[in-house]
């Protein structure tokens, strides 16, 4: 349940960013810098973004739009102040790979003090050119596992093994760390990583950690052999966009599956009792974010189509209720769906402890909505004006010729007969209406209404 209440949370951050929205420019762009005093000329200038969060496919786009722009831009490095649990093993492998074709040096820069470089964070923090670390951080703890804990298969960790060494060999790292730090979870603190030869300074600003690097001689792509110059920069910052951040939060398979439910519970209320289309227009938001959530993770087609089934299965509830069978064979397909939505290899899963309750949930809802929807249908349809009139008999209250007047549901109207001329007290039956004018036949040809009969000659001699 704890992780259902992180996707909560998750949810909820989402309205939380929006007041960032004043700090980004046009399009949730990042606001321009600040105006600084000028540097004295032949200053170097380092490119700096922090990344305190989950490695995701937007933090790779992320760094590779930072790489992109201190190459263009000619600055002296590239620098990520990390403090990080880990992340996705395919995002994380781009971001390496982007490090690895950089021509500008990228400095590694484990932040703020009791920050970490773990599991993912930990590989990306060996293929930089220089790493630097804070007093009171650690560095390590880089086992595959699932976002529910759960280990991987051996085959899965001796690959990130033979990763995590190849990059250690090549920054001249301690490789015997490296391979530990995968296959046993080791991690080591930052002094005891300067003093094995995995990170290359301890510093406690991000100025001092600029001047450690200073002067280090170290190989870029292509072979190239760079010395960097760092000490004393102008840093420029590179931000998160709001989009970014927006799309960050959303990059978390709890948060789609609890998205995914909420969606799929809006949009059954709404077939079921049509109204304005508030459910339905919420259901279908929280659907395509969702999906969105779904495509920036690892998915697997059996899990799409295990999707596709519980849908169908929800959707047959509601225009075909009766023992329920059709949401219970939602709720497992969902289960199922769960289970192989996400591929485990790339360390993502849903918890079950979150969608068990979330598919129990949604399989009440639907039986019940299923029941609504049928008493609904089965109800008289409500009518108006004309149609709520038409059939109904009145009495006449004055008459004069074809026209008169008579009291009807709680009004008086105007009415006209069709037929024979009207006589005050006669019944007759409402046929349409034109205007506000009830068109009405009389009941008895004679338009005898059951009142006292119009006085002959003789009597009124």
């Amino acid at each position: 349940m704890s992780r259902l209440v992180a996707a909560l949370t998750g949810l909820l951050a989402l309205l939380a960013l929006a007041p960032g929205a004043a700090a980004d420019g046009p399009a949730g762009q990042p606001a321009p810098p600040t105006a600084a005093a000028p540097a004295p000329p032949g200053t170097p200038t380092v490119l700096v973004t922090r990344v305190a969060t989950e490695v995701t496919p937007v933090i790779a786009d992320h760094l590779a739009g930072g790489l992109d722009r201190a190459r263009t831009g000619g600055y002296a490095a590239y620098v990520v102040e990390l403090d990080t649990p880990g992340g996705l093993v395919s995002a994380m492998r781009v971001i390496v790979q982007d490090i690895l074709a950089s021509p500008v040096p990228v400095i590694v820069y484990v932040s703020p003090a009791g920050a970490r470089a773990a599991s993912a964070g930990a590989i990306v923090a060996l293929a930089a050119h220089v790493l630097v670390m804070a007093p009171g951080t650690n560095i390590g703890a880089a086992t595959p596992i699932t976002s529910g804990g759960q280990d991987l298969s051996r085959k899965i960790v001796n690959d990130a093994a033979a990763q995590a060494e190849a990059l250690a060999r090549l920054r001249g790292r301690d490789v015997g760390f490296a391979g530990e730090a995968v296959r046993t979870g080791r991690s080591i603190g930052a002094d005891e990583a300067v003093r094995l030869g995995v990170a290359d300074a301890v510093a406690p600003t991000l100025a001092d950690a600029l001047a450690a690097a200073d002067g280090r001689v170290v190989t870029v792509a292509g072979g190239q052999q760079v010395t960097v110059h760092t000490a004393g920069a102008v840093v420029e910052r590179q931000e998160l966009s709001l989009t970014e951040r927006v799309l960050q939060a959303l990059a978390n398979p709890d948060l789609a599956f609890l998205l995914l439910v909420g969606g799929f519970i809006a949009v059954l209320v709404e077939l079921a009792t049509p109204g304005v289309g508030l459910a339905g227009a919420t259901g279908a938001a929280a659907v395509l974010l969702a999906l969105y959530s779904i495509a920036a993770l690892p998915v697997t087609a059996v899990g799409l189509l295990l999707l596709a089934v519980a849908a169908g299965l929800f959707v047959a509830e509601l225009f075909a209720p009766g023992t329920g069978a059709f949401a219970l064979g939602g709720a497992l397909a969902l289960l199922l769906a769960a289970v192989f939505l996400f591929d485990r290899a790339q360390g993502v899963a849903v918890d079950l402890s979150a969608a068990v309750p979330l598919a129990v949930v949604l399989c009440a809802a639907a039986v019940v909505v299923g029941r609504l929807a049928v008493r609904s249908r089965r109800q008289r349809p409500t009518t108006t004006g004309a149609d709520l009139l038409r059939g109904q008999t009145v009495t006449v209250a004055q008459a004069e010729g074809l026209t008169g007047r008579a009291f009807v549901e709680g009004a008086w109207w105007s009415v006209r007969s069709t037929g024979p001329p009207l006589r005050p007290g006669a019944t007759a039956r409402v046929v349409g209406l034109d205007g506000l004018v009830l068109l009405i036949v009389p009941a008895d040809p004679a338009g005898d209404g059951g009142g006292p009969p119009p006085a002959s000659r003789k009597d009124q001699s």
